[in-house]
């Protein structure tokens, strides 16, 4: 399940960190990061799949 979570995060980050933790503060600060670049977007993601 979480080689698909990456899958969805590498495609769109805000959705793949509200899968892992919801309406959280860190879906929120991933949507700041993709808005100000795609790249930081997705490596938070990541680390927010990989972290849990």
């Amino acid at each position: 399940m979480d080689l698909l979570r990456i899958l969805i995060a590498i495609l769109l980050p805000p959705l793949g960190v509200f899968l892992q933790v919801g309406f959280a503060g860190a879906f929120w600060l991933n949507i700041l990061l993709t808005l100000l670049g795609y790249i930081p977007g997705i490596v938070h993601a990541v680390w927010v799949i990989a972290k849990r």
